[in-house]
């Protein structure tokens, strides 16, 4: 048995750079329960409630915002056993998380996580774990146990993991999208979007001096309406970390691109990084642009304090790829329309983090950025800096 409790003040000021009220606070809670009950070496059942509220927002709660009660997760289990060979079969409502989270993630930054309802076949063969699956994301509302599967919306993939030498580890994948509404810049229609691609990573050093590094590229391919897809992102993370020092710093940098849209032919160039993670950039978890037509680069410095406190600066600077193309948001909603200005510069934002874990069960945190618009935001109007601020605290076991 194990469950959290966590609390969030956020603070957004002119979310989506003014199109929302000047300042909009709220205090969000989130509680959740799970019991994982294991039948013996080869049977599994797994169930997880989660409630989540909303107070004081100007507008009411969002879906990411507020749910009364619900299973999280709700599956059951059946496998094999063996240390290299071994396969297990799962079914039923599961939380889902790959790699990086750049692509699928349980959306943790939000108030309330993401899950999905399917099947899933978990395989480890010699040094490969891959998974294949075929689920549809759940639809949130905000009332109780009234989540159902979105059934204009479904999901299937296979996703390989490979231990290397050296601390590598390779993720090779294949998932394919089919949304019945989609809507991006050039109007809406129904999507069905294959995607295809690798991450090769090697973890953070921990005892010694040394490099880390996270690089992923993928191309995806299929239809949107009468229109061909063709669209590709490639996501960098290079980092180098001092244990053995004061404060133990690491110094990293991410460069990523991914494609935007031309609406003058008859192929759909926009990236659609399908279920990422809330906090897809670190401060400004759940406000500001997405991984979606952008170029950014975005330099990080982490430390680590006396009595278990972390901190962290980063900056991060972001162009459009396609002129031709909107800014949209971290889930894929259009924020401005592309055709209002011709500038490349969506604008750069400041930030940090500090975090103390108390123990192995409290942790508190405070974030804070400004994201200061830049002269295509300036020329769409109403063009305002996005100013964000959060308290958290959370109470695991």
């Amino acid at each position: 048995m194990g469950g959290e409790a966590r609390e969030i003040w956020e603070q957004i000021g002119n979310d989506n750079w003014g199109q929302q009220p000047f300042m909009n606070g709220y205090f969000n809670q989130r509680y959740m329960f799970y019991f994982d009950v294991h039948y013996g070496k080869h049977v599994r059942s797994f169930v997880e409630l989660k409630s989540g509220s909303n107070s004081y927002r100007i507008g009411g709660p969002r879906p990411i915002d507020e749910k009364k009660l619900d299973f999280q997760a709700a599956f059951f289990e059946v496998g094999t056993g063996g240390d290299r060979n071994w396969i297990k079969f799962r079914a039923g409502r599961q939380e889902m998380e790959y790699g990086s989270g750049r692509l699928i993630d349980v959306r943790e930054g939000p108030n309330v996580r993401l899950s999905f309802d399917g099947f899933k076949v978990k395989t480890g063969i010699g040094s490969w774990q891959i998974d294949g699956f075929a689920m549809r994301p759940d639809l949130d509302k905000p009332g109780f146990f009234n989540n159902v599967p979105n059934h204009s919306v479904g999901f299937w993939g296979v996703y390989g993991v490979r231990s290397l030498k050296k601390s590598l580890t390779l993720d090779t994948y294949y998932l394919g999208l089919d949304r019945k509404a989609a809507a991006f810049n050039r109007g809406v229609g129904q999507e069905v979007r294959h995607s295809i691609g690798a991450r090769l990573s090697r973890a953070v050093a921990q005892t010694k001096p040394g490099w880390d590094f996270d690089y992923e590229a993928l191309g995806q391919f299929g239809s949107f309406g009468s229109a061909n897809i063709r669209a590709w992102t490639v996501a960098s993370e290079t980092g180098y970390r001092f244990p053995t020092v004061p404060l133990k710093p690491r110094f990293s940098a991410k460069v990523d691109i991914s494609s935007g849209d031309d609406p003058r032919t008859n192929t759909l160039g926009t990236f659609n990084p399908l279920f990422p993670k809330g906090n897809y950039f670190g401060v400004l978890a759940t406000a500001g642009p997405g991984p979606i037509n952008f170029i950014d680069v975005h330099p990080h410095v982490e430390t680590v304090l006396p009595h278990s406190v972390t901190a962290s600066v980063d900056w991060i600077f972001q162009w459009r790829e396609s002129l031709r193309d909107g800014v949209y948001s971290v889930p894929g909603f259009l924020i401005i329309p592309a055709g209002k200005s011709d500038a490349r510069f969506v604008g750069h934002r400041p930030g940090t983090e500090v975090r103390w874990q108390a123990n192995r069960h409290l942790w508190f945190q405070a974030d804070y950025g400004i994201f200061y618009a830049g002269k295509f935001v300036k020329d769409s109007q109403p063009g305002r800096n996005l100013n964000y601020w959060a308290l958290w605290a959370g109470y695991k076991f």
